[in-house]
């Protein structure tokens, strides 16, 4: 990628997806910080203290979660969807990454509060690594794409005007 390149692409952002942006870091903020409880809330509570790490991931995620959301506002209909799954994926691997290791109910229930702290505490940087990995690389292959195949203004008019049924004879099949 060319800086020169994502530079013309994020300067011709409209406010929409500037907008779509911020409130997509905060949404995938909020979702990520309540249930973890990297934002302190009465409903969920760490047994053990987030380590720091923790709070560096979920900003970044948030963040780039954020950019690559808005690289979908008005996107041409050819582009291919698996940057979209990749960074679903990574968002659930980040999710699994900053979450207290004894809270979650599925690794206690496969290793054991032992194994929750002995095992799945270790990984959790690795996994946070692969899911901050994933998205970059999902919002790498985005942008690529969209400057491959950037979307005309013309493009754009053309989609949002709706176009008249076309009326056949009654005579013609």
């Amino acid at each position: 990628m060319h800086r020169d390149d994502d530079e013309v692409i994020v300067r011709r952002w409209t406010g929409l997806q500037w907008l779509v942006a911020l409130l997509g870091a905060a949404a995938v903020a909020v979702a990520m910080g309540i249930p973890s409880a990297l934002i302190a809330n009465p409903f969920f509570v760490r047994m053990i203290p987030a380590p720091w790490w923790s709070y560096a991931v979920w900003l970044a995620t948030a963040a780039l979660s954020g950019v690559l959301l808005a690289t979908y506002v008005r996107r041409p209909a050819t582009l291919p969807p698996s940057p979209a799954r990749a960074g679903l994926i990574a968002n659930v691997g980040s999710f699994l990454a900053v979450g207290c290791p004894v809270c979650n109910k599925l690794v206690i229930a496969a290793f054991g509060v032992s194994g929750a702290l002995n095992l799945w505490a270790p990984i959790q940087p690795l996994i946070a690594v692969a899911a901050l990995a994933l998205l970059v690389w999902a919002l790498w292959r985005r942008v690529a794409a969209l400057r491959a195949c950037p979307l005309p203004a013309s493009a754009v008019t053309a989609a949002t005007v709706p176009t008249p049924p076309v009326e056949l004879d009654a005579g013609h099949p």
